[in-house]
């Protein structure tokens, strides 16, 4: 109900909207009472924006939830990801740059060894090289069922991404791999009466892929799982009346943009000032930019806490060049929480703030979760990051009489 009354109040004005999200920007102390690797970043810049901002902490999903970076994005980006879910195969497509369409169904596939009895007995097939992989994905590539396409992507050692496209799938299907060993791939089971004409085809696929890679150990079979089709969902034009570009390094960040209508900018470089590089490119031709940066998820994922400092201090250097554009309303968060000390994503709110000439600032100078906790905003649905957003850009119209 509230996503369709923003749909219905949101206007168009020439105000110019930046959103930087820091992947798994919220984190934990090292010790008791100690700091965050936010509140441990020597941050002036991000200090000097928050004390004329509005702060707050979001929740991706729910309290208590641990988001992937799927639902995450969609959450900060105004969609329900409760509602829009992005299932595991089109993820996977997504972090390999596919562009995956209406009528396609993704899994993620490994290539794995199986014995003379068919008995799996390694699932990651010796987690051969990428190049290996690679050669396997176009040996795979040629096969043909019936009306359907097939594409291969290669994505790291044995995974690779499978996309069938055909009218008419389905992605009510069951996994074929077992998530075990000693004994053999499971066949394909269609969920519901919808789902027999995909199950078919993902049968021969797998049938036609035996086959082929008799011989080829260790990689003589493959599994999938996870099958899924995108959720249907307006664009970021339908939904906001805005021209939005996205820019990320990561192919499934660039995915998820490009799911919901944005513009994927090239980058010329794989560097944080790349990226920043291209915001100044191409400020004049759009309205809203999302900016992506990785590494600080990356380093909480690998527990290194400081260089997830590092990483921020990264960032927070050039905040000035986003600012030196004179944008109307700058938000700056994340996705979810990555504490180093959890080596993972976490269900800790998120820290945010909001920038523009129209917030009421809470006058903290500091940006980290002890800080944000005290601003204004609250502990507020990711959801509703957006909306704020649009408000303080004067694009949502007043709602009555």
């Amino acid at each position: 109900m509230f996503e369709s009354l923003i749909q219905k109040q949101v206007i168009k004005n020439q105000a110019k909207m930046v959103l930087l999200v820091m992947d798994g920007l919220g984190g934990l102390a090292r010790e008791p009472g100690g700091k965050t690797e936010l509140e441990s970043a020597r941050t002036p810049n991000l200090d000097a924006l928050a004390s004329a901002s509005s702060l707050g902490l979001t929740i991706p999903v729910g309290p208590g939830i641990t988001p992937g970076s799927g639902p995450g994005h969609l959450a900060i980006f105004g969609y329900d990801p409760l509602q829009y879910e992005i299932g595991r195969g089109a993820m996977e497509a997504l972090g390999v740059d596919f562009d995956l369409g209406p009528d396609d169904l993704a899994a993620r596939g490994n290539f794995c060894t199986v014995d003379l009895e068919g008995n799996i007995t390694d699932r990651r097939a010796g987690r051969l090289s990428t190049e290996i992989s690679r050669e396997l994905a176009e040996l795979l590539q040629s096969i043909r069922i019936e009306e359907a396409e097939i594409f291969i992507e290669p994505v790291k050692q044995h995974r690779f991404a499978f996309v069938l496209r055909c009218p008419g799938l389905n992605d009510a299907l069951t996994d074929s791999d077992p998530q075990t060993t000693g004994i053999p791939p499971l066949p394909i089971r269609a969920l519901n009466p919808d789902a027999e004409k995909s199950a078919r085809y993902v049968n021969q696929f797998i049938c036609n892929a035996q086959e082929m890679l008799t011989g080829k150990g260790p990689a003589n079979m493959v599994l999938l799982r996870g099958f899924a089709r995108l959720p249907v969902m307006p664009s970021f034009k339908e939904k906001y009346a805005l021209n939005a570009a996205a820019i990320a390094l990561n192919g499934m960040y660039r995915g998820v943009a490009r799911m919901v209508g944005m513009d994927v900018l090239t980058v010329h470089g794989n560097t944080i000032q790349d990226e920043f590089a291209a915001l100044e490119a191409n400020w004049c031709d759009y309205d809203f930019f999302y900016i992506h940066i990785k590494k600080t998820d990356t380093c909480g994922e690998s527990g290194d806490f400081d260089g997830k400092v590092g990483a921020i201090e990264e960032v927070d250097a050039l905040i000035p060049r986003i600012l030196t554009l004179n944008p109307d309303v700058v938000v700056v968060g994340g996705d979810h929480s990555s504490p180093a000390v959890l080596r993972s994503h976490s269900w800790h709110p998120v820290p945010v703030l909001v920038f523009s000439p129209y917030v009421r600032p809470d006058g903290i100078a500091d940006f980290g979760e002890v800080a944000c906790l005290r601003g204004s905003l609250g502990p507020i649905p990711a959801t509703h990051i957006m909306p704020i957003a649009l408000a303080n850009a004067q694009r949502i119209s007043k709602y009555g009489a």
